[in-house]
């Protein structure tokens, strides 16, 4: 059994077995299942399964049921340290991706989808909380932005593979998802073996946190949330069904993504570090209006598919950015609310996530424009809620209303 180590002392480990490598391997393992499940998802439920854009708002509605109850991460760790939940949700993840082609119905893809949101969400939210607690906060911008970029690189190897075997080997969809699935797997068994337990110097509350002060900190994460599933859900599925896009297509597409995402995450972490999480979330949301509103143009106006593919990338460098909204809350938060924090924001994060997806499936059938106007409004919202940020968030200056005050005794 792995032994104790605080993070004053993991310094004096050799380089491989430090809390940073831990971030990086977990920062590659994820994205190799979910990734590799994503970029194929839009093309296999609708050769398994005949998919239509009310299905696949149902799957998605039901794929982020587990990120809203991510609240329960919070009795989780009464029983299992942080980084164990870490490793045992991404073991879920890469198991459930490994076996998805085995259920190609709509209840089977439910199902695993069910099982594979759990482990993604539940890794997600712990995998934050552990990197607030573990960076410093004058490094973590930029490290956040390695860490984008490391997963980047991870999702860029496999679906290079996906492009250049697919057709030339006939690929099945049971042969990659076994194989993301797998190595997600054999990497999660290494981290469990070669890395000791990390100690953070500041011991999570293992208790329901929600502070008033965070308040702007819960209604960015709202807004994300329900904006972002817009992209997640809808910009893909437009993709194959309005411009006919194959598997390998799809994922040429992502691959783009991750090339350019590869040379500008890094760059993003510097931006915030720079010019401040209120500039740079500023930014990004007046950027995504004007995305989200030329998406509904492909369809207003019958714009083609090369706008719409130019798009697709822009919009994925954007939400990149959302790494400010992290920095921004290690920056107001007490060190102990880090963890139950980060698990009831997730929630919050969630809470759209649930039910717009099957709701603007319905709307899709009858006005796919209307669906990406809407996410335009929606990231209106979220640029009015950035201009409440103040250039210098700490502890009492959560907020432009609250310059000056001091931090309140909660």
């Amino acid at each position: 059994m792995n032994r104790n180590v605080s993070l004053a002392d993991a310094g004096a480990l050799p380089w491989w077995r430090r809390p940073v490598t831990l971030l990086f391997l977990m920062a590659v393992a994820m994205p190799l299942s979910f990734a590799t499940w994503s970029a194929l998802l839009n093309n296999f439920v609708i050769d398994a399964a005949d998919f239509d854009g009310s299905d696949i708002g149902w799957l998605h509605s039901v794929r982020e049921i587990p990120g809203f109850l991510a609240i329960g991460v919070i009795l989780v760790l009464l029983v299992m340290r942080e980084q164990v939940l870490a490793l045992s949700a991404l073991a879920l993840l890469g198991a459930a991706t490994a076996v998805t082609a085995w259920f190609p119905s709509m209840a089977g893809i439910l199902i695993i989808t069910m099982l594979s949101s759990i482990g993604f969400h539940y890794y997600e939210t712990v995998n934050q909380s552990l990197q607030l607690q573990w960076l410093p906060k004058e490094r973590a911008p930029q490290m956040l932005g390695w860490l984008l970029a490391a997963a980047s690189g991870a999702t860029f190897v496999a679906y290079v593979l996906i492009v250049m075997t697919w057709e030339a080997f006939e690929l099945s969809y049971n042969t990659v998802y076994l194989a993301s699935g797998g190595i997600t797997l054999v990497l999660v068994a290494w981290c469990a073996i070669a890395f000791p337990q990390f100690e953070s110097p500041t011991p999570q509350r293992k208790s329901f946190v929600l502070r008033r002060r965070y308040w702007l900190y819960y209604a960015l994460q709202f807004m994300s949330g329900a904006r972002r599933q817009i992209f997640v859900v809808f910009a893909g599925f437009m993709m194959v069904e309005r411009f006919g896009f194959a598997v390998h297509e799809v994922t040429g597409l992502y691959l783009i993504n991750l090339m350019v995402n590869l040379f500008a995450a890094p760059l993003l972490g510097k931006a915030v570090h720079r010019f401040g999480e209120r500039r740079v979330l500023i930014f990004e949301y007046t950027g995504l209006t004007l995305v989200f509103l030329c998406y509904g143009g492909l369809y207003w106006f019958g714009w083609g598919v090369v706008l719409a593919a130019v798009l697709y990338v822009i919009d994925h460098i954007f939400f990149g950015l959302a790494l400010a909204l992290k920095t921004y809350f290690q920056k107001i938060a007490d060190p102990a609310d880090i963890a139950p924090t980060a698990a009831v924001a997730f929630t919050i994060n969630h809470i759209a996530a649930v039910f717009l997806p099957f709701l603007l499936g319905y709307l899709w059938m009858v006005s796919p424009g209307a669906v990406f106007g809407l996410a335009a409004g929606m990231a209106l919202i979220s640029l009015s809620l950035a201009l409440l940020i103040p250039r210098h968030p700490v502890p009492g200056n959560e907020t432009v209303f609250t310059t000056a005050l001091p931090a309140p005794a909660e």
